[in-house]
């Protein structure tokens, strides 16, 4: 008799199990933390502005593909974020090897290509918050393809108006330097870390279906991730962009 298919609850139960990531979190952490910093000589500003515990959004820019793995390694807290499922998927002792390396990172693997991916992507947020944990997001979507700051997509303001998190922006400088186009192995540099003060939203609590609130919420962390970064702005989504 086959086994039932483990659904998107169980697959987030283990994740704070004694043997999910976790434990293999610290030891990612022991290991790589002093070889990044050695490679990337991260520059941290503004930690203090996460707290301590409870649950917490940090909302930031997104310029190349080691920015999920740099900034979770340099903050006290673990820190989960949504990522392909492709990342997770492979066979052999290679895809083993990333499934372990990427999950232990706090990765949680969803399928966003489908119709549902923004859906499932905010519930496992949301799931996450509710535990009490911190979870990541970048309101922009996708990766920046120019290095300037795009149109933030609503779903930040409706997790933080669910969920009554706090959000803390931040702002990841140099990564995209470090590895033009988001692929390939990063080069060694500099690298700033800078999180601002911690936003509360609760004032607009029930109100997460109005879509000018959201839009206000979203903007809102969008300027402070742009005064962050330094960034220029633009008044479009990202996806757009690239499409163009």
């Amino acid at each position: 008799m086959s086994s039932p298919a483990r659904t998107h609850t169980d697959s987030l139960a283990v994740l704070f199990t004694p043997e999910g990531p976790l434990s293999r979190f610290a030891l990612i952490k022991a290991v790589l933390g002093p070889i990044m910093r050695l490679m990337f000589r991260p520059h941290v500003e503004g930690a203090e502005h996460i707290p301590g515990d409870g649950p917490v959004i940090l909302a930031g820019n997104h310029l190349t593909f080691i920015d999920s793995m740099i900034m979770p390694l340099f903050c006290d807290r673990q820190v989960f974020f949504i990522g392909k499922d492709e990342y997770v998927t492979g066979k052999g002792i290679k895809g083993r090897l990333m499934a372990w390396f990427f999950t232990g990172c706090g990765m949680i693997p969803v399928d966003r290509d489908g119709g549902r991916g923004g859906v499932a992507a905010l519930m496992t947020g949301r799931r996450v918050l509710e535990e009490g944990k911190v979870f990541s997001i970048y309101p922009e979507g996708t990766r920046s393809p120019d290095g300037r700051l795009y149109r933030g997509r609503t779903g930040i303001a409706r997790l933080a108006m669910m969920t009554g998190a706090p959000v803390v922006p931040f702002a990841i400088i140099g990564t995209d330097k470090l590895q033009p186009g988001g692929s390939g192995m990063p080069r060694p540099g500099r690298v700033t870390v800078r999180f601002g003060e911690a936003m509360e939203f609760s004032r607009y609590e029930g109100m997460d279906r109005d879509r000018y609130v959201l839009r206000a919420v979203t903007d809102s962390v969008m300027t402070e991730v742009m005064r962050l970064s330094g960034q220029e702005y633009v008044d479009m989504y990202a996806t757009k962009a690239k499409a163009a």
